[in-house]
């Protein structure tokens, strides 16, 4: 992890994603917010340079795997963060997304975040028939 140029955090919503990033020595800084759409993805991962340089990291969401996989295709390393195990200071009760974006790009420099198992497709399909048949046998 250490020769990575740049650590991106995201802060991810079902339609939206808050984007920062953290150089290795120096600041951290607040990139904004994106759509969640792969061409705007892609656009962001193309101006921040080579992607052999990069490390993403967001944290698991209802919303599942795709941005991880979206990612591994464009040939970007992704990890999913546990959100249980986000470090957090006390009396840190402000909130926004741009802060939790830039929060997270820190905590990932500094390899402080604990990465969750992410399926792959194959997996993730299996778990989905396995539930729907769970749903049909209480049906």
């Amino acid at each position: 992890m250490k020769e990575k140029l740049r650590f991106l955090g995201m802060y991810v919503h079902a339609e939206m994603i808050a984007v920062a990033t953290a150089e290795p020595g120096g600041e951290v800084r607040s990139l904004g917010t994106i759509p969640k759409r792969i061409e705007r993805i892609r656009k962001l991962i193309k101006k921040l340079g080579p992607v052999e340089k990069l490390g993403v990291c967001y944290e698991a969401e209802p919303t599942g795997y795709v941005l991880c996989w979206q990612l591994a295709e464009l040939g970007v390393q992704c990890e999913v963060i546990a959100p249980s195990l986000e470090p957090v200071k006390a009396g840190d009760q402000v909130k926004t997304d741009r802060r939790d974006a830039e929060k997270r790009a820190r905590s990932y420099r500094s390899r402080e975040l604990t990465p969750v198992w992410v399926p792959d497709k194959g997996s993730e399909a299996l778990r989905d028939l396995v539930r729907a048949r769970e749903a049909a046998k209480q049906d």
